[in-house]
């Protein structure tokens, strides 16, 4: 299992981009429940049968990974959601993207721990690739509701999220978002 729930939703965020998605939205809205996580994309999407088949821990498709022989992401998702009173839905389109929807249920004990969104973030804002990414929060409980764009803090960055000293502004900049310091 993932160590914190912030690892699961940068996998499937990764996953996205992977897919040749040219563009994510990735939605995190928290309250003192519940933690609702949406991961959309206009990737290469997936027919129902791959669909079916990627929520088999032994099943990869040998493209992505070429080495690998399992993929978990989307299992540790469904076993994660099911077992702590979750939620989880796929809907994909060959062509068209993926939608990830997910719900952790944050009292239950065997939730795993929510983790760092900031670091999430910047994480998966700093992968590697020519996407846009939308990333929108809101936190009901520490009252903060804030949206940014990869390709507008790219170009005010001088275009680009790669060098030590774009990473250490981008990295304040969601840092002050999401302490709201």
């Amino acid at each position: 299992m993932h160590y914190s729930l912030c690892d699961m939703i940068a996998d499937i965020t990764q996953n996205s981009i992977e897919a040749g998605a040219n563009h994510i939205a990735l939605e995190c809205v928290q309250n003192a429940d519940a933690l609702n996580v949406t991961v959309q994309d206009d990737g290469k999407g997936m027919s129902k049968e791959t669909l079916v088949k990627a929520q088999n821990p032994f099943y990869t498709d040998g493209i992505k990974h070429p080495k690998r022989k399992v993929g978990l992401g989307i299992p540790f998702l469904i076993q994660t959601a099911e077992e702590t009173n979750g939620f989880w839905n796929i809907q994909s389109e060959p062509g068209k993207g993926t939608t990830v929807t997910m719900r952790f249920n944050l009292k239950n004990i065997d939730t795993p721990p929510v983790g760092s969104l900031s670091e999430l973030f910047f994480s998966v804002m700093t992968l590697p690739g020519e996407y846009d990414m939308d990333i929108h929060r809101v936190d009901f409980v520490a009252q903060r509701d804030y949206s940014f764009n990869r390709n507008e803090l790219k170009e005010a960055l001088g275009g680009e999220l790669s060098s030590a000293a774009s990473q250490l502004l981008l990295k304040k900049f969601i840092d002050s978002q999401e302490t709201g310091a």
